[in-house]
C-alpha cells in the first residue's frame, strides 16, 4: 500500500505524548563509534601484513579447492584472542568474512566462540556486524547436515546467553538489530535472508490483506530449512522480556528496536502461548499485572494512539494484529481502537494500523462496528489519501459478506454526486489521486498519459470479484460500476488496457460473471488494437482473457490482429506462450480447422453447463459466512471452475509453466500458468482446504470421492 518512509531514516525522536513519564530513545543510527572502539587495541603491523598477504593469496595466485579450506583455518587460528581488535578492522574484517566463507565448521565454530566475550561490540560495530553476519551464514549452510547440529547448538548457546544478559543496546544499534535479526532467524530455522522477516514490507502483505492469497498460518510450512533451535529462541526472548518497563519503553520508541520486535513475533507466528505474553509487553502493559482474559490494561489507550503516529511502532503494531490470537486480538480492538477508527485512519502511519486491523477482522459484529464509525466517511478518507483504508474495508465486507451494498453505494457516493452520471466512477478510481487533487472536480477529464493511482485500481478488482456481481441485473450492488466500464470510450478502454493497473481492472471485470454481452461490449472497443496490446507486457494477459471471453467471431478478429505482428510477438517475454495459447500459427496455416477447434471449445463448455449447470448462486445475500452450507457452495463452484478450466485445457495445446511477471501495483496474483493440473488434482486440492478443521476429515473424504465420480 506504499510506505510512509524508508527504514533507513529516522523521524524525530519526540517523546510519544506529553503524558508519558519515559521519552523515546534517540535512534543510534548516526553513530559511527561503539564502546568498542574505545577499549580495542589497534592491530599491531605485523599482523595487518599477514592477513594482507593471505588477502592477495586469494585473490592473484588463485588456489585449489582442497587447499583453500586448510589455509583458511590456519588463518583463522591466528585470531585467538584478537577477535575483537581484527573483527572490527575495516579493512582486515573484509579478510575474514573470506576465511570464514572457505574454512571447515570446527574453526568456525571456534572462531564464534573466540568472539563470545566481545560479541555485543562485535556486532555492534560497522565491519563487525558483517563478520558476524558472515559466520551466522556459514552455520546456516553446515546445518543442512543434521550431524552438526549438536556442534553448533554448543557454539549459539554461548552467544545467545551473552545477549540474553542485556539485548536492549544491541537492539538499538542499527548494525546489532540486523545480528541480532539474524540470529533469531536461525534459531527458528529460517532464510537468514527473508526480507520480510527484517522488516521489509512486501506485495504479500497487501495480498494478504486484500485477500489475495492464502492466509498467514501457512508460513512455517514455506520458512522452515532446518529444525532450528527453539530453546535458544525461548531464551533471547526471555532477556527481552527481563527489562524494566523503561527500557522497554526504550525500545518501542526506537526503530531498530521495534524492528527485532517484529521480527521475534512473525518468528513466534501460531505460538499462542508466547504471544500471549510478548504482545501485552510490546503493548506497554506491566508484565506483573497480566491475568488471563484481561490481558490488555485499559489505561495503555492514549499512550498507543499516539505511538501508532510513529513510523517505527505503526509498523510494530501492524505486525501485533497480524499475530495476535483471536482472544488477544479481540481485546486490543474493543480496549484500544473501539472508539478511535476514524481518527487513526486520518493519520498517515494510523492509517496502515487501521488497515491490518480491518483485514484481521473475523466476525461480523466487529465489522458492524467499524462500519458505523467509517461508513458513512469515504469521502473525507478519500480527499485525505487514505484509500487503502476504504480498501481494506470493502475486502473485509466481501470477506465476511457484510455491508457489501453499503460499502458499494458510498464508494458510489463519494466519488460522483447525485446529479452526475455514474459514468464517471470508474475513469475517476482509475486516476484516484490525479481525480482529487483536481481544483473544480466537475471539470475534471481523462489525464491522458498518466500513471492509473494503484490503489484505486485494487479497489475496482475487489468490487468485480464480489459475489454479487453473479446474481440477476435487478439486484445488482456493482451495477454502476459495470455501467460505467461498458460506457469507456474506446480510446481510453485502450488506455487502459496498456497500464499494469488497468489493465488488471479489464481483466477482473472479464473474469468476473458479468454477463457475456457486457463484457463483449468491452472487448469490441479493442478491436483493431489486440496486436499492439499482445506487445505490451502488461497487455499480453488482457489478451488472453478477451480471447476467452469472446465468442466465434471476436476470437477471428482477435487471432488476426495477432497475427499481423506475430514476430514482434514472438520477441516479447509472453508472446510465444500467448501464441501457442491462442494457436495463432494453426490459425494462419488451417484457419478452417482452428474454427472447428474453437467451435469445439465452445460446444463443450455449453454442453458442461447444461450438465453440470453454470455454479452461480442464486441470491450471495442468503448465504452467511459462518454457514456450512455457504462453505459447501463455495467448495462446489470452485470444483466446477476447475472443471471447466480442465476442458480447455484438453482442448487446447499443452504449454510449459510460467509465472506472470509485470510491473505495476503491488499484491499481485501469479496468473495465466500455461500448464493446468487435471480435474482430479483439482478436486483433490479442494478436498483439502478445510483441513484446518477437527471436523472435517470425514466431510473431506466424502466430498472427494462425490467429485471424482462427477
Amino acid at each position: 500500500m506504499g510506505r510512509r518512509e524508508n527504514e533507513n531514516t529516522n523521524k524525530s525522536n519526540k517523546p510519544y505524548n506529553d503524558n508519558s513519564s519515559f521519552e523515546a530513545k534517540p535512534s543510534m543510527y548516526n553513530q559511527t563509534t561503539t564502546d568498542s572502539h574505545s577499549v580495542r587495541k589497534q592491530v599491531d603491523p605485523e599482523t595487518t601484513r599477514y592477513f594482507w598477504e593471505i588477502q592477495n593469496l586469494f585473490e592473484n595466485e588463485g588456489m585449489d579447492i582442497e587447499e583453500r579450506p586448510i589455509v583458511c583455518g590456519n588463518a583463522l587460528e591466528e585470531v585467538r584472542g584478537k577477535e575483537l581488535e581484527l573483527a572490527t578492522d575495516a579493512k582486515i574484517s573484509h579478510v575474514l568474512q573470506t576465511l570464514i566463507e572457505g574454512c571447515d565448521l570446527d574453526h568456525l565454530c571456534v572462531f564464534l566462540r573466540g568472539c563470545a566475550k566481545s560479541f555485543l561490540s562485535i556486532a555492534m560495530d560497522r565491519a563487525g556486524s558483517h563478520v558476524i553476519e558472515t559466520a551466522m551464514k556459514a552455520l546456516a549452510l553446515h546445518l543442512q547436515e543434521q550431524e552438526n547440529y549438536t556442534f553448533i547448538e554448543e557454539t549459539l548457546v554461548k552467544i545467545c546467553k551473552v545477549i540474553a544478559v542485556n539485548p536492549i543496546d544491541m537492539m538499538c544499534n542499527c548494525y546489532g538489530s540486523h545480528v541480532l535479526r539474524s540470529l533469531l532467524c536461525l534459531c527458528k530455522g529460517v532464510p537468514l535472508d527473508s526480507l520480510e522477516l527484517h522488516g521489509v514490507k512486501s506485495s504479500k502483505s497487501l495480498a494478504d490483506r486484500l485477500n489475495m492469497k492464502n492466509s498467514r498460518f501457512q508460513k512455517d510450512n514455506i520458512w522452515n530449512t532446518h529444525s532450528g533451535f527453539p530453546d535458544l529462541l525461548n531464551l533471547v526472548v526471555s532477556g527481552i522480556l527481563k527489562c524494566d518497563k523503561k527500557k522497554m519503553y526504550d525500545v518501542l520508541g526506537d526503530q531498530f528496536g521495534c524492528l527485532v520486535l517484529q521480527t521475534t513475533l512473525k518468528l513466534l507466528s501460531g505460538h499462542d502461548q508466547e504471544l500471549l505474553q510478548l504482545v501485552p509487553v510490546f503493548l506497554g502493559c506491566e508484565k506483573d499485572n497480566l491475568v488471563e482474559e484481561n490481558l490488555i490494561d485499559g489505561s495503555v489507550r492514549p499512550d498507543i494512539l499516539e505511538w501508532i503516529k510513529e513510523t517505527a511502532y505503526s509498523h510494530l503494531m501492524e505486525v501485533i494484529l497480524e499475530v495476535s490470537p483471536e482472544s488477544l486480538f479481540d481485546e486490543i480492538f474493543s480496549k484500544i481502537f473501539k472508539d478511535s477508527l476514524f481518527e487513526a485512519s486520518c493519520d498517515q502511519c494510523g492509517s496502515f494500523v487501521i488497515q491490518a486491523l480491518i483485514s484481521r477482522t473475523r466476525n461480523q459484529d466487529q465489522m458492524e462496528i467499524i462500519w458505523e464509525q467509517l461508513g458513512s466517511k469515504f469521502l473525507e478518507l478519500l480527499e485525505n489519501g487514505r484509500s487503502g483504508v476504504i480498501a481494506s474495508l470493502i475486502s473485509a465486507s466481501q470477506k465476511l459478506h457484510s455491508n457489501e451494498q453499503e460499502c458499494c453505494d458510498a464508494l458510489v457516493s463519494a466519488m460522483c454526486s447525485t446529479e452526475e452520471s455514474p459514468t464517471c466512477i470508474v475513469p475517476r478510481l482509475l486516476f484516484l489521486d490525479n481525480y482529487f487533487r483536481y481544483e473544480t472536480k466537475s471539470n475534471w477529464s481523462w489525464p491522458s498519459g498518466t500513471k492509473m493511482h494503484v490503489m484505486g485500481c485494487l479497489i475496482l478488482q475487489e468490487i468485480f470479484s464480489f459475489e454479487s456481481v453473479r446474481v440477476p441485473v435487478e439486484f445488482e450492488i456493482v451495477q454502476p460500476y459495470l455501467t460505467s466500464i461498458t460506457s469507456m470510450e474506446a480510446e481510453y478502454v485502450l488506455e487502459t488496457a496498456k497500464d499494469p493497473g488497468g489493465a488488471r481492472v479489464i481483466e477482473a471485470f472479464l473474469s468476473s460473471n458479468a454477463s457475456v454481452k457486457l463484457k463483449r461490449r468491452l472487448i469490441t472497443k479493442l478491436r483493431g488494437h489486440f496486436g499492439e496490446l499482445a506487445k505490451n507486457s502488461s497487455g499480453c494477459f488482457t489478451v488472453e482473457k478477451c480471447f476467452t471471453a469472446s465468442n466465434l467471431s471476436l476470437r477471428e478478429a482477435i487471432a488476426s490482429d495477432l497475427l499481423a505482428v506475430r514476430a514482434e510477438i514472438f520477441k516479447t517475454r509472453q508472446g510465444p506462450y500467448l501464441l501457442r495459447k491462442l494457436e495463432i500459427d494453426r490459425f494462419a496455416d488451417q484457419p478452417d480447422h482452428w474454427k472447428q477447434r474453437q467451435e469445439s471449445i465452445q460446444a463443450a463448455y455449453k454442453e458442461f453447463e447444461v450438465t453440470f449447470g453454470s455454479g452461480e448462486p442464486k441470491s450471495s445475500k442468503k448465504d452467511s459466512f459462518l454457514s456450512e452450507n455457504a462453505n459447501v457452495k463455495s467448495s462446489q463452484q470452485e470444483g466446477l471452475k476447475n472443471m471447466r478450466e480442465e476442458i480447455e485445457h484438453k482442448l487446447t495445446p499443452a504449454a510449459p509453466s510460467q509465472k506472470r511477471h509485470r510491473e505495476g501495483g503491488d499484491g499481485r496474483k501469479e496468473e495465466n500458468k500455461k500448464s493446468r493440473k487435471r480435474t482430479e488434482k483439482s478436486t483433490e486440492n479442494a478436498a483439502k482446504m478445510p483441513f484446518l478443521s477437527s471436523e472435517m476429515p470425514e466431510r473431506k473424504v466424502k466430498k472427494s470421492k462425490k467429485k471424482s465420480k462427477a
